[in-house]
């Protein structure tokens, strides 16, 4: 007979799955007779089943002990089930996972792309996905005027790698400022591959794409791997079972080019059968994630670019109308106050971001002040083409210092080669009017088109790069997890 109390080990995935990943846990007793077959064996329609038990992921790592004991229930949910028992999961993070991998890259006799002068190459790290796409991971800067250049030492995880074993895909660009690179040559490696590169002080030559598969042309430059070094940090998993907390925030659209809210072709129109628009589609999706590491879920939720009630045109108005407290209850809350400003704030315009950035950097710098072991997550929701670029530039960089990442969807049709700009795929940092440099990458962009046309959610797309943000804040200011021991480094 099966024990009404279990426990079960969750070896932890990606960084991406640990924030969005929902488990199901089912009991069954297994008949003695049963007992000498594999579990992969099992045929679970002759077992008697004992009740079953369900929970986000972060709900468990969340705790300081890492364990959650979740009450048994049938298959329909009925929780008064008599004696059901209970179900305690018990998660752990593998070793590897905290394993940093930091290499150095060189590149000799790349193709020249420029006219009148040498390529300004720079690399882009992705990786291989289940589905058989593949996401960011990682980009250098942007080295000028050289066909032969060596990078600042990049720094890859476990949690973005999954393992040494996984595929990378290692695009070499030459940068133009109008956002159109132009492809050098592309190398198809695992971490394995590069530390035998390094270890065997060898290049591998970068191929030209083509559209026949096995086809691709060889090319004369080459990727060499001059340093290799692993070594163990703290994790992500470490910070948040010892009480550091993601404060999720929201900022919508209300420009006029949404369209009319009680029509049917607007971006915001609210379908009664309960069909969700991209709007609510993008604050529930990643709502329902980030609400798990945020403990009293109370969220600030903004509008932007329309004119609420006896009011002038607002660029950050209180989603909920109140004219002191832009707190609402939870993402139901968030979804409400949306609904009801849909009635009650005029669209308008311009896209402006540069308000809502600082009013979350203006909350994220409070809270550092005040020692809060707080990070936060800005969410912009928009359909239109920015106005305010070098402002909101400008707040970027400003915030790039302070414990907050940005999140940005694009709504419909538009054209948005701006939004692309302020996420830094280009390999270089964001620059603020007065040339400063941002400290570090805070922007993540996904158009919702691309997201409903490919293989990876919404949520897998915007949350790639958060854990790596968060990390990259807390070392750069050697913020340590509390109640947890120094991670071993290895050569």
């Amino acid at each position: 007979m099966a024990s009404s109390h279990n426990s079960s080990y969750h070896y932890l995935p990606q960084s991406y799955a640990i924030l969005t990943s929902f488990q199901r846990f089912q009991v069954y007793d297994v008949d003695t007779k049963y007992h000498n077959i594999p579990v992969k064996m099992l045929k679970l329609n002759e077992q008697e089943f004992l009740g079953e038990a369900s929970c986000v992921l972060s709900e468990i790592v969340t705790k300081h002990s890492k364990s959650l004991t979740l009450n048994l229930h049938d298959r329909k949910g009925n929780r008064g089930m008599k004696n059901a028992g209970t179900l305690t999961v018990h998660a752990e993070e593998t070793v590897s996972s905290r394993t940093v991998v930091e290499m150095i890259f060189r590149c000799s006799d790349l193709e020249n792309k420029d006219l009148f002068s040498k390529s300004d190459p720079f690399l882009r790290i992705s990786k291989i996905v289940e589905s058989g796409g593949s996401v960011p991971i990682c980009k250098t800067e942007v080295v000028n005027n050289n066909l032969n250049p060596t990078w600042k030492p990049v720094s890859l995880s476990m949690h973005q790698l999954g393992s040494k074993d996984n595929p990378l895909i290692i695009d070499c660009y030459d940068f133009n400022s109008n956002g159109n690179h132009d492809l050098i040559g592309k190398v198809q490696k695992s971490v394995a591959n590069l530390e035998t590169l390094h270890k065997d002080k060898t290049g591998t030559n970068f191929f030209s794409p083509s559209h026949v598969q096995g086809h691709e042309k060889m090319l004369k430059g080459q990727l060499f791997v001059d340093s290799f070094y692993e070594k163990v940090e703290y994790s992500f998993l470490d910070y948040i079972s010892s009480g550091f907390e993601l404060n999720f925030m929201v900022a919508i659209d209300f420009t006029a080019s949404n369209g009319n809210p009680r029509l049917p072709d607007s971006l915001h129109y609210i379908d009664h059968s309960g069909r969700l628009n991209a709007y609510q589609q993008a604050i529930f999706e990643v709502g329902e994630v980030i609400q798990f590491y945020d403990s009293d879920r109370r969220f600030p939720a903004w509008g932007f670019g329309g004119r609420p009630i006896d009011g002038q045109v607002s660029h950050c108005f209180n989603l909920n109308g109140s004219p002191i407290d832009c707190e609402v209850e939870g993402v139901d809350g968030i979804m409400s106050a949306y609904a009801s400003a849909l009635h009650n704030v005029s669209l308008a315009g311009p896209t402006l971001f540069g308000q809502v950035i600082n009013k979350a950097a203006q909350i994220a710098s409070h809270s550092l002040s005040s020692n809060q072991i707080k990070y936060f997550v800005l969410l912009i929701i928009t359909d239109g083409v920015i106005t305010d670029l070098q402002e909101t530039k400008d707040a970027l960089v400003r915030a790039s210092d302070l414990p907050l990442s940005i999140l940005i969807v694009g709504v419909g049709g538009a054209d948005f080669k701006a939004m692309e700009i302020l996420d830094a795929d280009n390999g270089q940092r964001l620059e603020s009017s007065t040339g400063r440099i941002a400290t570090r990458d805070i922007v993540q962009f996904v158009p919702m088109r691309e997201v409903h046309g490919g293989q990876i959610s919404i949520v897998q797309s915007l949350l790639e790069e958060l854990p790596n943000q968060f990390l990259t804040y807390m070392r750069s200011r050697d913020i340590k997890p509390r109640f947890v021991t120094n991670p071993q480094t290895s050569g």
